[in-house]
């Protein structure tokens, strides 16, 4: 069984995203913890990027500030390994095709495998070429997770029929960031999702408040959450975990 399956057999999830090494490591580090603390049920650990087509300014500075800060996929590796000797909740690596080839495909996948990373998420790899990573996540047993966007459309029941680990349902169109209304017809697309696999989907891009939290929960089987706390970030630096914390458990409470 795929370790992902735990976040979401305590009801519905609260998946975190947190951008590595913003604004260091150390406080990357006492986020995860304070996150996981506080009823976060999976962690999406970002791997910063140059250029991360995915998202929108606010987690593109934190790539940024995380860069230029000197955070590095092997520094990153360390990081991890460190949390796993107390961090028990699934985590999952989120980041950019170009960062695991420049790696080395089997490289970085096997790495993940050694330091208890659950699963693999890249937001540029489009389903027809998942056959790249696929045989190595599947020999490293590193869940490779499917993301479906509004545009999926007829490919939905194809993509979920093949899904591993979690579905990242994409709420909306365009990049990562807060929104004030989330108009997509998510209902629908979960319930193709249902009709084609039973691997659990989870809701993402846009979600912000405890109220959106909710409502994207009680059509899915779990929100993820990614600016807003990459905000919190931006505002306190050192001192943003303690927000973190107070931000999760109230998400947390919003969708139990």
């Amino acid at each position: 069984m795929s370790n992902i399956k735990k976040a979401f057999e305590n009801g519905k999830a609260f998946i975190a995203f947190i951008t590595c090494g913003d604004p260091d490591l150390e406080t990357t580090a006492a986020a995860v913890r304070a996150a996981a603390e506080n009823g976060a049920d999976l962690i999406e650990l970002g791997i910063p990027f140059s250029d991360p087509t995915a998202e929108g300014p606010v987690i593109q500075e934190a790539n940024l500030r995380a860069l230029s800060g000197g955070a590095t996929t092997d520094k990153i590796f360390d990081l991890v390994k460190k949390l796993r000797r107390d961090v028990t909740v699934p985590m999952v690596f989120m980041t950019y095709a170009n960062v695991v080839f420049s790696y080395g495909k089997e490289r970085f996948i096997s790495t993940c495998k050694e330091i208890g990373i659950d699963g693999l998420i890249l937001p540029d790899l489009p389903f027809e070429e998942k056959e790249e990573f696929l045989p190595l996540c599947r020999e490293y047993g590193v869940d490779l997770v499917s993301l479906i966007a509004p545009t999926s459309e007829n490919r939905i029941a194809m993509i979920a029929k093949a899904a591993e680990g979690f579905i990242y349902i994409v709420s909306s169109l365009g990049v990562t960031g807060t929104r004030i209304e989330i108009k997509t017809d998510l209902a629908s697309i979960v319930k193709v999702v249902r009709e084609n696999t039973d691997v659990p989907c989870a809701i993402g891009f846009g979600i912000s408040t405890p109220e959106q939290a909710r409502k994207m929960s009680d059509i899915s089987d779990g929100a993820i959450v990614g600016s807003a706390i990459v905000k919190l970030l931006e505002q306190h630096g050192k001192d943003a975990p303690a927000y973190i914390g107070e931000y999760t458990k109230a998400m947390k409470d919003a969708i139990r």
